[in-house]
């Protein structure tokens, strides 16, 4: 099968997706909307800048990755500069993906996200006879989708051009209905990077007992880190010999102003960010993960996590209750309310029980509908029955 793939070429979730293909011996193409090379034999590579992904990516080379992308205090402005503004430039970015896609004649195009790549594969390709799929991630239709007229409107258009949808939860698929994808098009719910290998994400023999807490998530504009620090304290004060770990914060100003404001210094490690290996030892480490985070659809990093034993306690979300039933396998909190946020980790942190049994259940969910190898069959049988809809 000839696959293009229009994604974020930098993104370790898109190139955990895309590398299943050419591993399989698809001839794939890979649309970039950030400039990058991707260790991976592709047939075509094309970078192909919108929403000012190019000026992105020069920020963030002459910033370094020590301090993210912009910093982590203009996360939220850069958002919304984003969200007003980066529609703009679909119009202008789209006929050189027209271009790609006449040019190699793929038998499928695959948008790993709203925006912006599937608002730009959408007016590229609209008219064109090949069908066009497109990923939902954790925030496109509850954070990105309503924030400007602009992403109202490319949103919809998107999910109109659409032929078939993949999301990594039934919400968002409930969700798609309502901005505008037709009730008889196909669907696909499977995790968002394809799924947990099993080879590297599995638990400790024995679980971990020590009292170590991991944050995954990094500085996100829909991730309450703030609620998070400010939670530290409190169960410091009940249990002392707590630690916590915090992934791909390493040189974050702010995190670090937190920490010496809350004097936690002891108590807290920023990790620059590290890959799934890496991260899969961090998971085993850990007792506890925590997920503050007010937007989500279905967390890699939660279920990496619950498939290394470790209890999750997260934002109650619609989304994550499709993963976590409360005082089952986990535990969901306001992510505004750090005193929540910290009752709820020193429930887990005092509990083997529970961890025990959450991590029994876990590994059962993880199996059954996170494994990485069954989930990738699933979706080749889905590009599959839509690769041929605009032939029929």
């Amino acid at each position: 099968m000839r696959i293009l793939f229009v994604a974020d070429g930098r993104s370790p979730i898109a190139l955990n997706w895309i590398r299943y293909w050419v591993e399989r011996g698809d001839q794939v193409f890979l649309a970039s909307t950030f400039a990058c090379k991707p260790d991976l034999a592709l047939a075509g590579l094309r970078n192909t800048p919108v929403a000012f992904s190019g000026a992105k990516s020069a920020a963030s080379a002459g910033r370094g990755a020590k301090s993210g992308i912009w910093g982590a205090r203009t996360l939220g402005l850069r958002t919304v500069i984003r969200q007003f503004l980066g529609p703009l430039t679909i119009p202008r970015a789209a006929p050189a993906l027209r271009r790609f896609a006449e040019e190699i004649k793929p038998d499928l195009v695959h948008a790993l996200r709203i925006p912006y790549e599937g608002m730009l594969a959408a007016d590229a390709l609209a008219g064109l006879p090949v069908p066009l799929l497109i990923s939902v991630w954790g925030n496109d239709f509850t954070l990105h989708a309503p924030a400007t007229p602009l992403m109202r409107h490319y949103t919809t258009w998107a999910l109109q051009v659409a032929d078939a949808l993949h999301a990594d939860c039934q919400r968002d698929i409930h969700l798609a209905r309502q901005w505008g994808f037709a009730p008889d098009k196909p669907t696909l719910v499977t995790p968002g990077n394809g799924g947990i290998r099993a080879d590297v994400f599995f638990p400790p023999q024995p679980l971990q007992a020590a009292p170590l807490v991991i944050n995954p998530r990094g500085f996100r504009s829909y991730v309450r880190n703030d609620t998070f620090f400010k939670s530290i304290p409190l169960v410091l004060a009940e249990k002392p010999e707590t630690r916590f770990v915090c992934a791909s914060m390493a040189g974050e100003t702010q995190a670090q102003k937190w920490i010496q404001e809350l004097r936690v210094e002891s108590a807290v490690e920023l990790l620059a960010p590290l890959p799934h290996e890496q991260m899969a030892d961090v998971f085993r480490r850990a007792s506890l993960i925590v997920s503050p985070a007010i937007h989500d659809g279905t967390p890699n990093t939660l279920l990496e996590a619950m498939a290394c034993g470790c209890f999750p306690v997260a934002g109650d979300l619609e989304s994550i209750r499709e993963w976590i039933t409360p005082e089952v396998n986990g535990l969901l909190i306001d992510p505004a309310d750090p005193s929540a946020l910290a009752a709820a980790m020193l429930r887990g942190l005092n509990d083997p029980g529970l961890r025990a049994r959450a991590a029994q259940a876990n590994a059962q969910i993880i199996a059954g509908r996170a494994e990485y190898g069954a989930n990738m069959q699933r979706v080749a049988g889905f590009y599959d029955e839509i690769k041929n809809l605009k032939h029929q």
